[in-house]
């Protein structure tokens, strides 16, 4: 079982910069694949950035070359690093945990992911 809990939410205004933190109890270890999600309010949630178990890397189109997804297997954490914010960008931002493999197809599908975080609220204004 896998509980994560998400931190380094707050207000920014646009084109400013905010950490995003998830922590997870238990092990991790290399076994997981680590994604963050964001929920609009009236819209579905949607995949932001998923790192795999070896490192790799893949991104929403929208965030491509502004955010940034690492994380740190010794100390069971996955951070998001969003540089350049838009106002567009204001939800609640959800770090989502999937054992095995997770297909490049559907990554960004909430349903593929079955541990979540509790959400951390990120709001830009103009």
């Amino acid at each position: 079982q896998v509980q994560l809990v998400e931190s380094g939410g707050g207000s920014v205004q646009a084109g400013g910069s905010l950490r995003l933190s998830c922590a997870a109890s238990g092990s991790l270890g290399s076994h997981y694949y680590m994604a963050w999600f964001r929920q609009a309010p009236g819209k579905e949630r949607e995949g932001v950035a998923i790192i795999s178990r070896d490192g790799g890397t893949n991104y929403a189109g929208s965030v491509r070359c502004r955010f940034t997804i690492s994380k740190d297997n010794a100390k069971n954490t996955v951070h998001l690093q969003m540089n350049s914010l838009k106002p567009e960008g204001t939800a609640m931002y959800y770090c989502a945990a999937q054992f095995g493999f997770v297909s490049a197809m559907k990554w960004r599908l909430p349903e593929t992911f079955d541990y979540w975080g509790q959400g951390t609220q990120v709001t830009v204004s103009s």
